[in-house]
C-alpha cells in the first residue's frame, strides 16, 4: 500500500510514466540547482531561488519542502506559510495535509493547526472525504472531523474511489462505501479500484469486471485486465492485448505484444516489437516504429529513437527532435527533460527556457 510520505528520491518521481494533468502558465516547476531545490516559472525565470533540501510541486496553493530534516509549507513567492517542524509530511490534498511529529501522524490545515490530532501510526491523504489511517497494526477510515467511518481492521486498504474502496478481508479483496457499510463481501482474489463504475477483480485465476453491487457485469475471461479508461479497458487474452468496451465485447481484437490505455484518444501498443499508436477503431494512426513511447499528455507524446527521447504530436510529426536523455510528459507548456547530464526545461516548440547550471 502506498504510504503516506515524500519520496526522497524526487528525480524518479518526476520521470515516472504516469502522465500529468494540464496546468496552465502561473505553475511553478521545480528545479535543482547545487543540491538545492526551487522553483522556476514557465518562462524559465526563477520564481523561488534553489534554498531547500528537497522539495514538491505546488499542491492547492502550497509547496511542500524539507530543510535539514524537518518538513514546512512554502507560498509562491517563497514565504514560509507553516515553518518547517514536521518529521515527514504529505501534500495539501482536499484542504488537509497529513503530517508526522513526535512519531504519529494527524492532519493540518493551511495554517498549520492539527484539525486532527498526530495520533496514527500511518496516514494517507484525503480522497473523497475520507482518509486511510492504520493504528494498532490495522487500518481503517476517518472523515474530516476525524472520526471513524470504518474501523480500523484492515491488513490492506486502497484509497477511495467513486464513492468505493477495495480492502482485504480474510485474505479476499472486498469492497466498503462512503457509509462505512461493507457494499461488497471479500470473495476475490485481486481486484482493482472503481473507475467509470465498473472494477477489475480476479477469481480463480481468470480476470473479469463487477459493478458496485459486486455482480459482473463482465464475467471472469482474461489473463490480465485493467480499468477502463474513455469507454475502454484493455484486456489480455491468449498471450495477445485488445480493447473491449463495457458490455465485454472486443472493438479491438487481442494482437499486440503490449498496450497502454486511451489518452487524447490514442493508446500506445506495441507490434512486431516496436511502439506505435492506435485510434480506438484499431487502426494504426502512427505507426510502430519506435524503441520507446508514453502516453499522449497535452497533445504531444515522448518517443525514443535511437537512444534519445523526443516528442511527437498527433499525427506522428516530431515535433521535438530526439536528444534528450531523460524526458517527462508535459505539465502545460513545458516539460521536464535530461539534456547532457543536466536538468532542463523546454517548450512546446523545442525551447530550452531553463539549463541546470553546473
Amino acid at each position: 500500500m502506498k504510504k503516506c510520505t515524500m519520496s526522497i528520491c524526487l528525480f524518479f518521481v518526476f520521470f515516472c510514466i504516469m502522465p500529468q494533468p494540464a496546468k496552465t502558465q502561473s505553475q511553478l516547476h521545480l528545479i535543482k540547482q547545487d543540491n538545492l531545490w526551487g522553483y522556476i516559472d514557465a518562462y524559465g525565470k526563477t520564481a523561488i531561488v534553489a534554498q531547500f533540501d528537497d522539495a514538491q510541486s505546488f499542491s492547492e496553493g502550497l509547496a511542500l519542502v524539507r530543510l535539514c530534516d524537518r518538513y514546512g509549507f512554502t507560498d509562491r513567492t517563497g514565504q514560509y506559510q507553516i515553518n518547517p517542524q514536521f518529521e515527514d509530511a504529505a501534500s495539501f490534498e482536499e484542504d488537509l495535509a497529513c503530517v508526522k511529529i513526535k512519531g504519529k501522524w494527524g492532519f493540518i490545515d493551511k495554517n498549520g493547526r492539527f484539525v486532527i490530532s498526530a495520533q496514527f501510526d500511518q496516514a494517507a491523504s484525503f480522497s473523497e472525504g475520507l482518509a486511510r489511517v492504520k493504528i494498532g497494526g490495522k487500518f481503517g477510515y476517518i472523515d474530516k472531523s476525524g472520526k471513524y467511518i470504518v474501523n480500523p481492521q484492515f491488513n490492506r486498504a486502497d484509497i477511495y474511489s467513486e464513492g468505493m474502496v477495495r480492502v482485504e478481508i480474510n485474505g479476499k479483496s472486498g469492497y466498503f462505501d462512503k457509509n462505512g457499510k461493507q457494499a461488497i463481501n471479500g470473495q476475490f482474489d485481486k481486484a482493482s479500484g472503481f473507475s467509470e463504475g465498473l472494477a477489475c477483480a480476479k477469481i480463480e485465476g481468470k480476470w473479469g469486471y463487477i459493478d458496485k453491487t459486486g455482480r459482473y457485469a463482465i464475467n471472469p475471461q482474461f489473463e490480465d485486465a485493467y480499468p477502463f479508461r474513455d469507454g475502454l479497458a484493455r484486456v489480455k487474452s491468449a498471450g495477445k492485448w485488445g480493447f473491449i468496451d463495457k458490455n465485454g465485447s472486443f472493438v479491438i481484437k487481442p494482437q499486440f505484444q503490449s498496450a497502454g490505455t486511451f489518452s487524447d484518444g490514442l493508446a500506445c501498443v506495441v507490434g512486431n516489437g516496436k511502439r506505435g499508436y492506435i485510434n480506438k477503431k484499431g487502426t494504426w494512426v502512427i505507426n510502430p516504429k519506435y524503441d520507446d513511447a508514453h502516453d499522449f499528455s497535452d497533445g504531444l507524446a515522448r518517443v525514443k529513437v535511437s537512444g534519445k527521447w523526443g516528442y511527437i504530436d498527433k499525427n506522428g510529426k516530431a515535433v521535438i527532435s530526439s536528444q534528450f536523455e531523460k524526458t517527462s510528459d508535459f505539465s502545460g507548456p513545458v516539460a521536464r527533460v535530461r539534456l547532457n547530464g543536466r536538468m532542463a526545461y523546454v517548450d512546446k516548440s523545442g525551447k530550452i527556457i531553463w539549463t541546470q547550471v553546473k
